[in-house]
This record gives C-alpha cells, sequence and structure tokens, in this order.
C-alpha cells in the first residue's frame, strides 16, 4: 500500500509516518522543508519495517499549485499508485479579526484550502481510474465550531470540511473511493509554535502549555483505526473539546453563550503575553 502524507516534516504528519512505517506501507513524504523530511525518513528506516526503496521524500509546497501535477507525477512513476492521500499539510492562527492583515487569511486559505483541493485534485483522476483509493483530510474541531484568535484558520478549516462532504456525494457511484475528514482537537505539536499571527511575516514561535493537550501518537494512533475502518468523519479531543463539539454540532444556541464567556478569558490571555489556552491546563487539573 502507498501512502502520501502532507505536512509530514512535524506534528500529525511525522508521527503518522512513524506509525505507518511499522505497517509496512510504502511512504511518500511532504513538506517544505527537505532536511526535515529526511530526518523523519532516517527515523522511519530506523524505527518501522522499511528499506530505503519503500521511501520517498517529496519536497513540496501547497500553495505552489502549478506543482501540484509534477509532484502526483513523480509518486506514480515511483511507486505505480496511490492508496491514500493524507491531506495534513497547514498552518494555525493566533490573531484578532481587527489586527490581521488580509494578508495572513489569504495565505491561510491559499495553504489550507485551496492547497489541499489542488492536490485532491490531482490525485482523484487515479483513484477514479482504479475505482478505489482514500483521501484522509486532517481538518479540525474547529471546522465543526469557532474560537477567537482564529477565524482565518476556522474558515480554512470549515470549507474544507463542506468541499470534502461534496466531493463524497459526487463520488457515490465509486464505493471503493473513501473521504475521510479527521477532525482533532488541541494536540501536543508546533501548530500554535508556527501559526500566523497580525502578519504572514510573523509567526507565534512559542508553543505555550501542551500538558493539556491529547499526545500526538494517541491522535494518530486513533486516525488509523479511522482509516482502516473507512469512517466518513472522525471527532479526536479529549475533554472539554469533544463536549464543546457536539454542543456546537447539536445544540448551537448553548455553545455560541459558552464560547462567547470562554472566549473572553482566551483573548484576555493573549492579550497580557499569556498563552491563550492557558486556563484549559486548569481545567483539565481539576477535573483529571
Amino acid at each position: 500500500m502507498v501512502v502520501w502524507v502532507t505536512g509530514a516534516s512535524g506534528g500529525i504528519g511525522e508521527e503518522l509516518a512513524y506509525q505507518l512505517s511499522k505497517l509496512g506501507v510504502s511512504l511518500v513524504l511532504s513538506a517544505r522543508r527537505v532536511h526535515e523530511l529526511e530526518r523523519v525518513k532516517r527515523r522511519c528506516l530506523e524505527n518501522g519495517n522499511l528499506k530505503e526503496k519503500d521511501i520517498l521524500v517529496l519536497p513540496l509546497d501547497l500553495t505552489d499549485r502549478s506543482s501540484h501535477e509534477m509532484a502526483t507525477k513523480a509518486v506514480l512513476q515511483e511507486f505505480g499508485k496511490i492508496d491514500i492521500l493524507v491531506n495534513n499539510g497547514g498552518r494555525s492562527q493566533r490573531s484578532l479579526v481587527v489586527d490581521a492583515s488580509l494578508d495572513v487569511y489569504k495565505e491561510l486559505i491559499e495553504l489550507n484550502y485551496l492547497g489541499t483541493v489542488s492536490l485532491t485534485k490531482c490525485v482523484l483522476p487515479h483513484m477514479i481510474e482504479r475505482k478505489q483509493g482514500k483521501i484522509v483530510t486532517v481538518n479540525s474541531v474547529l471546522g465543526i465550531i469557532a474560537a477567537p484568535l482564529s477565524s482565518g484558520y476556522c474558515a480554512s478549516k470549515h470549507a474544507l470540511r463542506g468541499f470534502f462532504n461534496g466531493l463524497r456525494t459526487e463520488l457515490a457511484t465509486y464505493p471503493g473511493i473513501i473521504i475521510s475528514n479527521i477532525c482533532p482537537g488541541p494536540v501536543q505539536s508546533n501548530i500554535v509554535h508556527n501559526a500566523l499571527t497580525e502578519e504572514v511575516t510573523k509567526a507565534v514561535g512559542s508553543g505555550g502549555d501542551q500538558s493539556y493537550k491529547m499526545a500526538t501518537s494517541r491522535c494518530v494512533r486513533l486516525m488509523l483505526v479511522s482509516m482502516a475502518n473507512d469512517l466518513k468523519e472522525v471527532w479526536i479531543a479529549d475533554q472539554p473539546f469533544l463536549s464543546m463539539t457536539y454542543l456546537w454540532q447539536y445544540m448551537p444556541t448553548w455553545a455560541w453563550w459558552i464560547t462567547n464567556k470562554v472566549g473572553k478569558k482566551r483573548i484576555e490571555n493573549f492579550k497580557s503575553g499569556v498563552d491563550a489556552d492557558a486556563y484549559f491546563k486548569t481545567w483539565k487539573a481539576k477535573h483529571d
């Protein structure tokens, strides 16, 4: 089985590569940072069941949509097929709407949404021709709910959910092609460290407290279970994030009220230079 993972240089994508390498699949690792991809490849070879020929490092910039067709052809030339595409590349956001440059929103849509749609469109004809395949997209619970400081990120993730739910209906005559939306809550990674702020050229630069977040290894393990069982949509989160997602889905009026209350504290923390989500550490300590 050939699995192509974007955003494979860190976080969920990196951990997914490690766990997949132990399952004996052929891997295509893509991201912009080639040296980080090589590092991930080395560890896959050290800890997994793969040989050098089983892993292709394929540098890819999701915002350079003109390169996606060539990248797809490179994978097919190397392995002859693509069984699973895991759309994992993207960035988050930590800035208020009133302060953020419009370029931040453009970058989030270009990278998180249009880049993912572009690569999917390049791989899709191959899967249609074979009448089988899986397109797994790492979305977010913020593709279902919304939160202050992440309006552009939320918009890009809501757009992804709408696109892939629409694509699934168009593929109803191809039951062998599975469209799966994975929606994690907070996970231990560098996503906040790399998040865009009020300007495209400025990242947060600090990951904040990670202790209240789900371990990346557990999130990926649950992702693999979801992929193996062809689940259409999965919410992977600890409390209280999972409960909030259910509220947004089934009791939106209550969810808006609670989010406004919690959101005020999140904004206060952000403005005072504290980790925006620091209060969740206190919540977790009280309820564990």
